[in-house]
């Protein structure tokens, strides 16, 4: 018997790993979905992407981040859903420790981590809206434009800190270590990143003064006055 928010509420270890499970499907189903309907008017309506990196660290960054990013949450979801909404033995010795929370806790954190994938979901799609048909992997299309509003008049990557925030939420929904060794490993392809991305930006005579300006007016990369 779990009490939450001083409610008296009964619920099954796997009725939180379903929700988990579910919250963790909707968020690739929502970004898959989002990709594929971006991809084809940015082509469209900006061009093909006509200057992409040229060494190996610049071409493989990108591949490394998304199996970093992807990894843990997918063995979660087979494996969970596999076991008949449970996690396996081998899986809970990554748990997260037991020994700063009582069960209702972390019960309520996991349900809150979920609820605040849909909330940030939110966001996500607020920044496909304002960079449409600029998206891009990592290159520079033909025909190019400085987003500068919305999150982007925030930070400048708005996409990297939305998925940074999503990994350190996956290792509260599944109560894993695993999403933040993938945490660590994706903000150093974005370290990596972000420098080559904004170098071909700077290298195109018609855009390089402009995002020159832009940042100067917006410093921060992922995190404000961090990062």
């Amino acid at each position: 018997m779990y009490y939450i928010a001083g409610l008296n509420i009964q619920i099954p270890p796997q009725a939180v790993e379903g929700l988990a499970v579910f919250t963790t499907l909707r968020f690739f189903q929502y970004g898959i979905s989002r990709t594929r309907a971006i991809a084809p008017i940015a082509t469209t309506e900006s061009g093909a992407i006509r200057t992409s990196p040229t060494t190996f660290i610049g071409r493989a960054v990108t591949p490394i981040h998304a199996f970093a990013s992807f990894i843990p949450p997918v063995t979660y979801v087979l494996s969970v859903a596999g076991n008949m909404f449970t996690q396996p033995a081998w899986m809970q010795r990554m748990s997260l420790s037991n020994d700063y929370f009582q069960q209702e806790t972390k019960v309520a954190l996991r349900i809150a981590a979920c609820a605040s994938t849909f909330v940030l979901l939110r966001f996500v799609g607020r920044t496909f809206t304002h960079l449409g048909n600029q998206w891009h992997v990592i290159g520079r299309r033909e025909k190019p434009r400085v987003v500068q509003t919305g999150p982007f008049a925030v930070v400048r990557h708005p996409l990297y800190t939305q998925m940074l925030i999503q990994q350190a939420l996956f290792a509260v929904m599944f109560w894993s270590y695993a999403p933040l060794v993938g945490l660590g490993i994706v903000a150093g392809a974005f370290a990596i990143k972000m420098p080559i991305e904004e170098d071909l930006i700077m290298s195109d005579p018609a855009i390089a003064a402009e995002y020159r300006a832009y940042m100067q007016r917006v410093p921060a990369r992922v995190i404000p006055f961090l990062w």
